[in-house]
């Protein structure tokens, strides 16, 4: 796969022994709210209803057709693995419409909010990339975020092929990012303080905790897990609260970005003591939605994160942060 220039494929129809399909209704599943919506960064709508970009070291193409999640893997052998790697990735799993009616059951407003917006699911990412992602997220938006993390591959990671004249690069490796210059190039390259935190946290985990021990995070419980996180460069309440969603199998993880402190304040009345998001405020909401959602409140919360970009009702893209230090 390496180096080679191919073509792009659109459509399952141009090539369809490369094609492959998995039976996912849209109240399952919609690319479009789901991949751009800010849990990850990797992947762009190539043409209009395929999304491409790069999962567990291969550029893919996908798209919903009639009930099916079409996909293509260039340069590598679609067939059963890859299939259990997709339905991974989305945790299909996990039905979707069940947990729906369960939410609108318990509230009203979920349920209002969320007519417009079916098929957002949490996504199951690699727990390094996870991380390391969404160290960048702090202070920044969707789209400089995703900006950001191409330029990072580009520069860190290993090249996979060209589709035309786009190149598609691997997540970096930690040794990679915990050499002697990777904080320079880093700043370099416009990350400013986040090159810090980035290097010092591939380092860590390198020197201390352990890839493996990152993986095992999956395995004890929530508050241990974003104890852990806690203690590396960069790391706060809320990108710790992203990676126990999104990578850790934390499914009553809420994140509580400037999105979710407006909707509990202005639509849920919640009476909160400071005006900024304070790791006591941080815990109080999380608390508020679990005890309302129940054991999976990290998807619902992604429902209504989702619905509020799509509304327009903060500047494009935003992902705004409380400040991790």
């Amino acid at each position: 796969m390496r180096g080679g220039g191919m073509k792009l494929r659109d459509t399952p129809s141009a090539s369809p022994a490369l094609w492959r399909a998995l039976p996912c209704p849209a109240a399952e599943l919609r690319l479009d709210l789901v991949l751009p919506s800010g849990q990850t960064f990797r992947w762009r709508e190539s043409s209009p209803g395929s999304w491409t970009g790069v999962l567990g070291g291969s550029v893919w193409t996908l798209r919903q057709e009639r009930d099916r999640l079409w996909y293509t893997v260039y340069g590598g052998e679609a067939g059963a693995d890859t299939d259990r790697r997709l339905r991974e990735f989305f945790q299909l799993d996990v039905g979707l419409r069940e947990l729906y009616r369960a939410w609108g059951a318990a509230d009203p407003l979920f349920r209002e909010a969320a007519k417009d917006f079916p098929g957002v699911r949490v996504l199951r990412q690699d727990p390094v990339e996870c991380l390391l992602s969404f160290i960048c997220t702090s202070n920044n938006h969707i789209s400089r975020i995703t900006a950001m993390i191409e330029r990072l591959c580009q520069a860190f990671g290993r090249h996979l092929c060209h589709l035309g004249a786009q190149p598609f690069h691997a997540f970096p490796s930690l040794a990679a990012l915990t050499g002697a210059d990777a904080e320079a190039r880093l700043r370099a390259l416009g990350f400013g303080y986040r090159a810090r935190f980035i290097s010092g946290t591939a380092r860590a985990i390198t020197e201390g905790l352990s890839v493996e021990g990152l993986h095992q995070l999956r395995t004890v419980p929530y508050a241990e897990a974003r104890r852990v996180l806690c203690t590396l460069p960069g790391v706060g309440t809320k990108v710790a609260d992203c990676v126990c969603l999104m990578a850790l199998d934390k499914a009553e993880a809420v994140p509580v970005d400037t999105h979710m402190w407006r909707i509990a304040r202005q639509r849920y009345g919640m009476e909160l003591g400071s005006r900024s998001i304070t790791p006591r405020a941080h815990q109080e909401i999380g608390d508020f939605f679990r005890g309302l959602w129940g054991p999976r409140a990290g998807w619902a919360q992604a429902v209504l994160f989702c619905a509020d970009l799509h509304k327009g009702q903060e500047p494009a893209g935003s992902r705004d942060q409380d400040k991790e230090s």
